[in-house]
C-alpha cells in the first residue's frame, strides 16, 4: 500500500503543472486546490521525515489559499515550495553529514572511499545551486510569467534541466571513478 501512495504522490507530482495548466480556465482555482490537498495528503502518508511534513502543510496551505481566495497563483506556488523543500534537505545535509547524496550513493555502494564522499559532497553542493535557480525560475513564472509560460517551465523545462544535470552527473561520476581505480 505504502508503494502505491508513493507512485501516486510520483505522478501527481510530476504531472502537476500540466494539469493545473490545463484546468485554468475550466475549473475553478478553488477546485484545483483540490490536487493540491492530494499531493499534501499522499506527502504526509509517504513520509516520516519532519521537513516533508511541514512540506505537506505548506502544500495544505497554498491549497487553503486558492480555496479560499478562488486564485490560481497558490497553486502555481508550489514547484517553488518543492525547490525550497529539496534546498533545505541538500543544504542541512551539507551541514550534518552525510551530504544527501551520499546517503543516496551508500544504497548502492556501502563503503565510499574518501573521494567518493568528498565527490558525492559537491554534487549535492551541486544540486543545492540547481534547486535554488530552479525554485526562483518557479517563483518567477508564478508571479510573472503567463499561465502557459509557467506550464512550460515548470511542466517540462524543469524536469529537462533535471535531466541534464542528471547525465551530466553520470558523466563526470565515471570519469571520476576511472580516474581513481587507474590512479
Amino acid at each position: 500500500m505504502v508503494r502505491v501512495r508513493v507512485a501516486a504522490f510520483a505522478v501527481l507530482s510530476l504531472a502537476y503543472p500540466l494539469v493545473v495548466y490545463l484546468s485554468l480556465g475550466r475549473f475553478e482555482p478553488r477546485w484545483m486546490a483540490l490536487l493540491l490537498f492530494a499531493l499534501a495528503a499522499l506527502r504526509a502518508l509517504t513520509t516520516r521525515q519532519p521537513v516533508w511534513w511541514v512540506a505537506a502543510v505548506g502544500a495544505g496551505l497554498l491549497a487553503l489559499l486558492a480555496t479560499a481566495f478562488n486564485q490560481a497563483l497558490p497553486l502555481k506556488l508550489y514547484p517553488a515550495l518543492v525547490n525550497a523543500v529539496m534546498l533545505v534537505i541538500f543544504a542541512t545535509s551539507l551541514r550534518f553529514p552525510p551530504s544527501a547524496v551520499e546517503r543516496l550513493a551508500r544504497l548502492t555502494e556501502p563503503d565510499l572511499p574518501p573521494f567518493a564522499v568528498l565527490y558525492t559532497r559537491r554534487v549535492t553542493q551541486v544540486w543545492c545551486g540547481f534547486f535554488v535557480l530552479n525554485g526562483a525560475l518557479a517563483l518567477v513564472t508564478a508571479f510573472w510569467a503567463s499561465n502557459q509560460v509557467w506550464a512550460l517551465y515548470n511542466g517540462l523545462l524543469a524536469y529537462v534541466m533535471m535531466g541534464v544535470l542528471f547525465a551530466g552527473e553520470w558523466l563526470v561520476r565515471r570519469r571520476v571513478k576511472a580516474a581513481h581505480a587507474h590512479g
